[in-house]
């Protein structure tokens, strides 16, 4: 979970980049201007049915004002549950998924009604409460920051011709046509695109530099410039850009915008195959999937391991300054020279990363209770016709599943239609699993680990055409200033369409790793 951290820039970065449309559901999230009349705050919301907000969530999805995201909070851990209960299946899913509507909730929930009304003093709080927490103030700090002093200065150049573009809100004004705030929606890509172009100019890096050198740089800034970046362009694991939560029609409709729904496919990314780690296209889908939203730098020291799923470097349980410390030299190290980041136990240096995998023999049970609503009708059917798939009390089981097969191949099923033809979805997960029940059941008792996972690595095509991220590699990406970035080959055309980066020598990084711990 991503601390919050200066509430206040966040927001105006909202007026810079957050120009979001709204409509239908959407436009019943209450705004800052329900409760204040004037002032600052009401310069956030128009009456053209437009919000100009920071983005929340990993993938930018909460999109429809600060006080929107603020209360999903509410809901999401329990608000109104005798409701939200009622438009999906809990922990596991499996059945058809419909919008928490705000309009009911404010008719039939006085607990909703209430914290509503609470959440305008909560963001005053966030504006007073979010300051840094810089290492120079945490005991015995100073001493992690004289050690790098002298490579602070050669930091902050880097950190501007490299990282501010993506991770700092003070930034030269955008020349016309460049800001993605004047684009939002359907145009977004073709915006970021110039917006990227730009930040690779003379023009822009020496603003950058003068920005960054300035005394002030780091008071009152967000360190992140809070826009969609397109996987394609960061090369990280696409699950979390692949969230659905927030798509029409999906359980938090109300709390997306319209020009997040609307957003373009950023095109086909490269994926490895989990057997073999041969790179395969994935053309990932329009409609809010495909972007993530750079979190920010503040205090970074404190919050390692990196990256959106916490991958990269360890995690020691440790939460004294000098065990923060040595989490964040060892996880900034592999950031930066990313061949020294965990490598695959099976396909090694292939994948460029780790897939998880399962550590010992188990089996998959899946309830009768959590199936598709498309297999409910065919479950006494299916009892008495593969009584070895499905028992007694309906429940489907899979297995044995041995060690060393890839976790997501199983838990990235995708068990609803969400586009698909129903019936069709419904009939190719029964076909997968008969498939998979009857080749482990061809197989000899007391076979080995490593027979059964050759049976699975035969199934591994089946079980990719129903993943809902065949994305296996988790610490992958966010390659840039290192060779790796550059080496293109196996890549898809729109991966490529980005262009080469430039190599920051070992000194460099070091540098800008200095710089970092002052933030």
């Amino acid at each position: 979970m991503n601390a919050l951290y200066n509430l206040g820039p966040r927001l105006e970065q909202g007026r810079r980049w957050g120009r979001e449309a709204l409509a239908g559901g959407e436009l019943n999230n209450k705004q800052f201007n329900d409760f204040v009349k004037s002032g600052p705050l009401t310069r956030y919301f128009d009456d053209a049915h437009t919000v100009f907000t920071p983005r929340v969530l990993k993938d930018g999805a909460d999109s429809v004002g600060a006080l929107g995201a603020l209360n999903r909070v509410y809901l999401n851990i329990g608000l109104f549950s005798e409701d939200w209960l009622l438009h999906f299946n809990p922990v596991v899913g499996g059945r058809a998924i419909s919008p928490i509507q705000i309009a009911a909730a404010e008719k039939n929930s006085a607990y909703w009604r209430a914290t509503e009304a609470g959440t305008p003093l909560t963001a005053l709080f966030f504006l007073k409460a979010t300051g840094p927490d810089h290492l120079a103030d945490a005991p015995g700090g100073q001493k992690y920051l004289a050690a790098d002093a002298g490579l602070v200065e050669r930091g902050k150049t880097v950190f501007a011709d490299t990282c501010a573009r993506c991770h700092s809100s003070k930034a030269p004004a955008a020349a016309p046509g460049l800001d993605p705030g004047g684009c939002a929606g359907p145009g977004y890509l073709a915006c970021f695109r110039r917006y990227w172009a730009w930040t690779k100019t003379d023009g822009y890096k020496r603003q950058m530099r003068a920005i960054v050198a300035a005394p002030d740089f780091l008071t009152g800034n967000y360190l992140s410039a809070d826009i969609r970046v397109p996987v394609t362009l960061l090369r990280t694991n696409a699950c979390s850009p692949l969230a659905t939560n927030a798509l029409a029609g999906n359980i938090w409709d109300n709390f997306s915008s319209q020009s997040y729904k609307t957003l373009p496919s950023v095109g086909a990314i490269t994926v490895r195959d989990p057997f073999t780690g041969d790179p395969r296209p994935y053309k990932m889908p329009a409609g809010g999937r495909g972007y993530t939203r750079p979190p920010s730098l503040i205090s970074v020291w404190s919050t390692a391991p990196f990256l959106l799923n916490n991958s990269v470097g360890p995690f020691n349980g440790d939460p004294s300054v000098d065990g923060r410390m040595r989490a964040f030299d060892e996880g900034a190290q592999q950031m930066l020279w990313p061949e020294k980041r965990d490598q695959d136990p099976v396909l090694g240096a292939k994948v460029h990363g780790v897939i998880d995998r399962t550590q010992t023999r188990s089996w998959v049970t899946i309830p009768a209770a959590y199936l598709p609503d498309a297999l409910r009708p065919l479950q006494s059917l299916l009892h008495r016709w593969l009584p070895w798939l499905v028992n007694a009390s309906d429940d489907v089981t899979l297995g044995p599943v041995p060690a060393g097969v890839p976790v997501n191949l199983l838990a990235d099923t995708q068990l609803l239609a969400e586009g698909r033809d129903p019936v069709r979805h419904g009939a190719d997960l029964v076909s997968l699993a008969v498939r998979t029940k009857r080749d482990l059941l061809t197989m000899p008792a007391g076979a080995s680990d490593e027979a059964l996972r050759t049976r699975f690595s035969d199934l591994g095509n089946p079980f990719l055409r129903l993943s809902k991220c065949p994305d296996f590699v988790v610490n992958r990406g966010h390659l840039f200033g290192t060779a790796a970035f550059n080496l293109q080959d196996g890549l898809t055309p729109d991966e490529r369409a980005f262009g080469p980066e430039p190599e920051l020598t070992d000194n460099d990084r070091r540098a800008v790793i200095a710089f970092l711990k002052t933030f």
